[in-house]
Protein backbone atom coordinates (compact mmCIF):
# COMPACT_ATOMS: atom_id res chain seq x y z
CA UNK A 1 0.00 0.00 0.00
CA UNK A 2 0.77 3.59 -0.83
CA UNK A 3 1.51 6.05 2.32
CA UNK A 4 1.62 9.60 1.91
CA UNK A 5 5.05 12.05 2.10
CA UNK A 6 4.56 14.20 5.34
CA UNK A 7 2.56 11.98 7.79
CA UNK A 8 2.45 7.88 6.33
CA UNK A 9 -1.11 7.98 5.92
CA UNK A 10 -1.62 4.49 4.31
CA UNK A 11 -3.88 4.85 0.68
CA UNK A 12 -4.56 2.19 -2.18
CA UNK A 13 -1.55 2.13 -4.78
CA UNK A 14 -2.68 3.27 -8.12
CA UNK A 15 -2.93 -0.30 -9.38
CA UNK A 16 -4.34 -1.29 -6.28
CA UNK A 17 -8.02 -2.82 -6.40
CA UNK A 18 -10.27 -1.03 -3.95
CA UNK A 19 -12.74 -3.86 -2.88
CA UNK A 20 -14.16 -1.93 0.07
CA UNK A 21 -14.03 1.57 -0.65
CA UNK A 22 -15.54 2.53 2.59
CA UNK A 23 -13.25 1.04 4.67
CA UNK A 24 -10.42 2.29 2.83
CA UNK A 25 -11.85 6.03 3.32
CA UNK A 26 -12.73 5.25 6.78
CA UNK A 27 -8.54 3.95 7.62
CA UNK A 28 -7.21 7.37 5.72
CA UNK A 29 -10.03 9.52 7.85
CA UNK A 30 -8.87 7.68 11.20
CA UNK A 31 -5.21 8.63 11.07
CA UNK A 32 -5.97 12.24 9.63
CA UNK A 33 -7.51 12.75 12.73
CA UNK A 34 -5.49 10.67 15.33
CA UNK A 35 -2.17 13.17 13.36
CA UNK A 36 -4.52 16.19 13.80
CA UNK A 37 -5.24 15.73 17.21
CA UNK A 38 -1.24 15.06 17.93
CA UNK A 39 -0.83 18.31 16.47
CA UNK A 40 -3.52 20.38 18.45
CA UNK A 41 -3.37 18.57 21.92
CA UNK A 42 -5.29 21.60 23.70
CA UNK A 43 -7.83 20.88 25.84
CA UNK A 44 -8.32 24.44 27.27
CA UNK A 45 -8.85 28.24 26.55
CA UNK A 46 -5.34 29.89 26.58
CA UNK A 47 -3.43 26.54 26.20
CA UNK A 48 -0.71 26.95 23.58
CA UNK A 49 1.48 23.86 22.26
CA UNK A 50 5.35 23.56 21.73
CA UNK A 51 7.23 20.86 18.94
CA UNK A 52 7.88 17.82 21.29
CA UNK A 53 10.51 15.26 20.60
CA UNK A 54 8.33 12.66 19.18
CA UNK A 55 7.79 13.45 15.16
CA UNK A 56 4.63 14.94 14.42
CA UNK A 57 3.29 15.48 17.95
CA UNK A 58 3.30 18.74 19.82
CA UNK A 59 2.99 18.73 23.65
CA UNK A 60 0.04 20.87 25.78
CA UNK A 61 1.27 23.65 27.61
CA UNK A 62 -1.49 24.46 29.93
CA UNK A 63 -2.65 28.52 30.17
CA UNK A 64 -0.39 29.92 32.94
CA UNK A 65 -1.24 31.65 36.10
CA UNK A 66 -2.19 35.51 36.29
CA UNK A 67 1.04 37.97 36.31
CA UNK A 68 3.09 35.00 34.87
CA UNK A 69 5.40 35.23 31.78
CA UNK A 70 6.56 32.88 29.26
CA UNK A 71 10.03 31.04 30.08
CA UNK A 72 12.50 28.96 28.67
CA UNK A 73 13.47 26.36 31.47
CA UNK A 74 15.18 22.69 30.21
CA UNK A 75 15.19 23.82 26.74
CA UNK A 76 11.35 23.53 27.08
CA UNK A 77 8.82 26.52 26.98
CA UNK A 78 7.01 26.93 30.64
CA UNK A 79 5.42 29.57 32.81
CA UNK A 80 7.25 31.42 35.31
CA UNK A 81 6.83 34.53 37.80
CA UNK A 82 7.17 37.92 36.43
CA UNK A 83 10.70 39.39 37.10
CA UNK A 84 10.32 42.17 39.61
CA UNK A 85 10.69 45.53 38.53
CA UNK A 86 11.81 46.64 41.76
CA UNK A 87 14.03 46.28 44.21
CA UNK A 88 15.47 47.74 48.09
CA UNK A 89 14.60 50.75 48.85
CA UNK A 90 15.40 52.87 51.98
CA UNK A 91 15.90 56.18 53.81
CA UNK A 92 17.11 56.44 57.36
CA UNK A 93 17.97 59.40 59.43
CA UNK A 94 18.63 59.93 63.14
CA UNK A 95 17.19 61.74 66.83
CA UNK A 96 20.41 62.92 68.36
CA UNK A 97 23.82 64.71 67.51
CA UNK A 98 26.77 62.60 66.27
CA UNK A 99 29.69 63.93 67.12
CA UNK A 100 32.91 63.65 64.47
CA UNK A 101 36.57 63.40 65.29
CA UNK A 102 38.78 65.59 63.60
CA UNK A 103 40.92 64.32 61.01
CA UNK A 104 39.54 60.93 60.77
CA UNK A 105 36.86 59.26 58.68
CA UNK A 106 34.28 58.77 61.06
CA UNK A 107 30.82 56.53 60.13
CA UNK A 108 27.76 58.12 60.22
CA UNK A 109 24.94 56.21 62.33
CA UNK A 110 21.82 56.70 60.63
CA UNK A 111 19.89 54.93 63.63
CA UNK A 112 16.42 55.77 61.99
CA UNK A 113 14.58 54.07 59.45
CA UNK A 114 12.09 56.36 57.32
CA UNK A 115 11.22 53.31 55.39
CA UNK A 116 13.23 49.79 54.61
CA UNK A 117 11.19 47.77 52.21
CA UNK A 118 13.46 44.39 51.89
CA UNK A 119 14.93 44.87 55.51
CA UNK A 120 18.62 45.51 54.19
CA UNK A 121 19.92 48.10 56.16
CA UNK A 122 20.83 47.48 59.80
CA UNK A 123 20.23 50.72 62.08
CA UNK A 124 20.95 48.81 65.23
CA UNK A 125 24.97 47.83 64.69
CA UNK A 126 26.32 47.82 61.53
CA UNK A 127 24.78 51.13 60.13
CA UNK A 128 24.96 49.83 56.83
CA UNK A 129 22.79 48.97 53.56
CA UNK A 130 23.62 45.76 52.04
CA UNK A 131 20.86 45.21 49.47
CA UNK A 132 19.67 41.59 48.63
CA UNK A 133 19.29 42.38 44.85
CA UNK A 134 22.22 42.61 42.31
CA UNK A 135 21.79 45.71 40.15
CA UNK A 136 22.05 49.52 40.27
CA UNK A 137 21.29 51.74 42.90
CA UNK A 138 20.89 54.98 42.87
CA UNK A 139 22.96 56.45 46.47
CA UNK A 140 22.35 59.93 48.15
CA UNK A 141 23.57 61.38 51.02
CA UNK A 142 22.66 64.56 53.01
CA UNK A 143 24.20 65.67 55.89
CA UNK A 144 24.22 68.72 58.55
CA UNK A 145 26.78 69.68 60.39
CA UNK A 146 25.87 72.22 63.86
CA UNK A 147 29.57 73.95 63.68
CA UNK A 148 30.62 76.01 60.73
CA UNK A 149 33.21 78.99 60.04
CA UNK A 150 36.54 79.08 60.56
CA UNK A 151 38.50 75.57 59.42
CA UNK A 152 35.70 73.59 59.32
CA UNK A 153 36.51 71.96 56.42
CA UNK A 154 34.62 68.55 56.07
CA UNK A 155 34.30 65.89 53.24
CA UNK A 156 31.39 63.25 52.61
CA UNK A 157 31.77 59.94 51.74
CA UNK A 158 29.80 56.67 50.51
CA UNK A 159 31.89 53.40 51.23
CA UNK A 160 31.61 50.30 49.34
CA UNK A 161 32.67 47.11 51.23
CA UNK A 162 34.97 49.46 53.66
CA UNK A 163 36.59 51.13 51.45
CA UNK A 164 36.22 54.75 50.30
CA UNK A 165 34.27 54.73 46.73
CA UNK A 166 33.02 58.12 45.63
CA UNK A 167 33.57 61.67 47.55
CA UNK A 168 29.90 63.30 47.37
CA UNK A 169 30.83 66.54 48.70
CA UNK A 170 34.20 68.56 49.42
CA UNK A 171 33.31 71.84 50.97
CA UNK A 172 35.51 74.76 52.63
CA UNK A 173 33.59 76.19 55.98
CA UNK A 174 30.25 76.23 55.73
CA UNK A 175 27.44 78.17 57.71
CA UNK A 176 26.12 76.52 60.85
CA UNK A 177 22.84 74.00 60.04
CA UNK A 178 23.75 74.16 56.03
CA UNK A 179 23.18 70.71 54.39
CA UNK A 180 25.28 68.99 52.04
CA UNK A 181 24.93 66.06 49.90
CA UNK A 182 25.13 64.22 46.56
CA UNK A 183 23.99 61.19 44.78
CA UNK A 184 25.68 58.71 42.60
CA UNK A 185 24.66 55.29 40.51
CA UNK A 186 26.75 52.40 42.35
CA UNK A 187 26.46 48.63 41.29
CA UNK A 188 25.84 45.36 43.78
CA UNK A 189 25.71 42.38 44.07
CA UNK A 190 22.82 41.54 45.47
CA UNK A 191 24.91 39.35 48.49
CA UNK A 192 27.68 40.56 50.08
CA UNK A 193 28.61 44.27 48.98
CA UNK A 194 27.34 47.01 51.18
CA UNK A 195 27.63 50.34 51.64
CA UNK A 196 28.17 52.86 54.53
CA UNK A 197 27.98 56.88 54.86
CA UNK A 198 30.88 58.63 56.21
CA UNK A 199 32.01 61.61 56.98
CA UNK A 200 35.77 63.59 57.63
CA UNK A 201 36.76 66.92 58.96
CA UNK A 202 39.85 69.03 58.96
CA UNK A 203 40.73 70.92 62.01
CA UNK A 204 37.75 70.95 63.68
CA UNK A 205 35.48 68.33 65.64
CA UNK A 206 31.88 69.36 64.35
CA UNK A 207 28.59 67.49 65.46
CA UNK A 208 26.46 66.18 62.85
CA UNK A 209 22.82 66.64 63.33
CA UNK A 210 21.59 63.42 62.23
CA UNK A 211 17.57 64.52 62.75
CA UNK A 212 18.14 66.80 59.90
CA UNK A 213 20.64 64.26 57.77
CA UNK A 214 19.54 61.28 55.59
CA UNK A 215 21.10 58.09 53.97
CA UNK A 216 19.08 57.12 50.72
CA UNK A 217 18.87 53.97 48.30
CA UNK A 218 16.53 52.62 45.68
CA UNK A 219 17.46 49.65 43.01
CA UNK A 220 17.11 51.20 39.54
CA UNK A 221 17.51 48.06 37.58
CA UNK A 222 19.52 44.58 37.22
Amino acid sequence: MATTTNYSWTTPDDTALVKDGASAIRSLGTAIDTTTKNLNPSTTLGDIEYRSSTANTNTRLGIGSTGQVLTVAGGVPSWAAAPSSSGPAFRVTGTTNQSITSATATKIQFTTETFDTDNCYDNATNYRFTPTKSGYYQMTLGVRSTYGGGNAYYEIYLYKNGANDAILVSNPAQASGNVNGGSILVSMNGSSDYLEAYVYSAGTSPNIDRSNSFFTGTWIRS
